[in-house]
């Protein structure tokens, strides 16, 4: 006696988890964070908390062109998208200045340097 289909697709269904899980992950391109920071824009506390800290009330361009540049991402291709978003992510400077040995004990010396003359 064969066992049921569905126990059939039961023991096939592991198999496809494992290929899949062996492929590079796919980034999903999801808009509602710059919808999200767009709407907390022109929330009462954050115009507030930019006019105390700036002077100024927040125009919101910043957001407004997030939420354009997701929108037009959504528009491409997903192999595109993956392109565009690999190559922003090289573009962005590393916000750590990275160091030899030497030079981080130098730099260290010329920074904290004083307070080994205090003792």
């Amino acid at each position: 006696m064969a066992p049921p289909a569905s126990a059939a697709m039961a023991v096939a269904a592991p198999n496809e988890k494992k290929k899949q899980s062996t492929e590079e992950p796919r980034r999903r391109l999801s808009c509602i964070p710059s919808f999200d920071a767009l709407w907390f824009c022109y929330s009462p506390v954050h115009q507030m908390q930019q006019y105390y800290r700036q002077g100024v009330l927040d125009n919101c361009f910043e957001k407004w062109s997030a939420v354009f540049d997701c929108l037009s991402l959504k528009t491409k291709r997903s192999s595109e998208v993956q392109e565009i978003l690999e190559a922003r992510e090289k573009g962005k400077p590393h916000i750590w200045s990275f160091r030899t040995p030497e030079e981080a004990a130098a730099n260290w010396k010329e920074t904290f340097g004083h307070l080994d003359e205090m003792e």
